[in-house]
């Protein structure tokens, strides 16, 4: 794939993988990007997952037609993109090293060398000279390793961005961007949100044209749609009006309060996400609270505590420093109820979270009493 007249696609596609980061879900596999910038001299972006070293370097050697690379630039340490930085090494010998401080001395941990007569180390400005190309590096320490580094190229105005702007998927899927762009973000960078701000604004002193990340799709138009949600996302901000509901349910009596729940606010005119904690992928539910701007947790009280799902759950929101959104509590038990209250303390470290003034509560199963807090709800929940 051509990027540019000087830049070239020479990544890979993995439709072997069903988990990434051996968690997140990819029916639609995982793109490792890398990219050859062709000038006086050679530029490789980034290496790839060892699993498919051969087919990369094969794709380097056929799109370099001859020629060697100078350097290979490595942005970020994660094995997905740093594991073939040996076999490509094996393959051209000569090749100079560039990377961070930090990721040299995670190389030495990762392969027992940290390459000392064969790197340049780079930070904040930096430059190196192709010829035409002028590469600047911008650090980004935690987006989301502490080693990350991006570059700019001056000539074609592009940011390979490392895994910023990244999604799940192979290139060779079509399927929305946004999507899956915003399950990984908030999967795997959305705890450093003020670590992306802080790149944010070093960005937008940029005139870019196009992003390449190191997942995903190259990002060539529109780039101001991709660079707000960007800003939403890592600034902890609602994307959508709506409300998501996260449940268990053990004998089904708390999943008939939350689909009275649903049906009346979609009646209302709501737009409703409902998420069975037990059989949906965790991820995606965790992917709609930050997405929708009204949160309903609803689970049964369990060994003097909560179902052990809708615990995983929270865990992930607090991991991931969940805010500013309005929260609603259902609670089920057969005696001594106390789900909301664990709940609540579960999210005592969250930032501005406005909560409900009604709490439903249903003794084992609904009856007008709890079918009226539901309602109640409703009507809070609708405005």
């Amino acid at each position: 794939m051509t990027v540019t007249n000087d830049i070239k696609y020479v990544g890979v596609n993995d439709h072997q993988i069903d988990l990434f980061e051996g968690q997140y879900a990819v029916p639609n596999g995982m793109a490792y990007n890398s990219y050859a910038i062709i000038d006086e001299k050679i530029a490789i972006m980034d290496s790839v997952d060892i699993r498919f070293a051969d087919e990369w370097i094969e794709n380097v050697r056929a799109t370099l037609d001859g020629r060697k690379p100078d350097y290979l630039i490595i942005q970020h340490m994660e094995p997905d993109h740093s594991s073939s930085i040996m076999r490509f090494i094996e393959s051209f010998p000569d090749v100079k090293i560039v990377g961070s401080a930090k990721a040299f001395s995670m190389m030495k941990g990762f392969f027992g060398n940290d390459f000392a007569n064969q790197r340049i180390v780079v930070g904040e400005g930096d430059k190196l000279c192709l010829g035409s190309h002028e590469l600047t590096f911008i650090t980004a320490p935690m987006v989301h390793w502490p080693e990350v580094i991006m570059t700019y190229d001056a000539a074609d105005k592009i940011l390979f961005s490392a895994d910023a702007f990244g999604k799940f998927g192979a290139l060779d899927v079509e399927e929305d961007w946004a999507c899956e762009a915003r399950r990984y973000y908030i999967g795997i960078v959305g705890k450093y949100g003020a670590q992306v701000q802080s790149v944010l604004k070093k960005i937008a002193e940029l005139k870019i044209d196009m992003i390449c990340p190191l997942h995903g799709p190259v990002i060539k138009e529109n780039l101001d749609y991709y660079i707000n949600l960007y800003d939403i996302w890592s600034s902890y901000r609602p994307e959508t009006e709506g409300v998501c509901i996260a449940y268990t349910s053990i004998y089904g009596n708390t999943k008939a309060a939350v689909e009275l729940l649903a049906s009346e606010l979609v009646k209302n005119g709501v737009r409703v996400a409902v998420n069975d904690l037990a059989r949906c992928d965790m991820h995606e539910a965790v992917e709609d609270a930050f997405r929708y701007d009204r949160l309903v947790l609803a689970t049964t009280t369990y060994n003097a505590d909560i179902f052990p799902f809708m615990k995983e759950f929270i865990d992930h929101l607090t991991e991931r420093n969940f805010q500013n959104r309005r929260v609603a509590f259902i609670e089920n038990g057969s005696w001594a109820p106390m789900a909301t209250k664990v709940m609540k303390s579960m999210l005592e470290k969250s930032k501005n979270l406005t909560y409900a003034n009604t709490e439903a509560k249903i003794i084992s199963a609904l009856n007008d009493d709890s079918r009226s807090q539901i309602l109640a709800l409703v009507d809070e929940y609708s405005k």
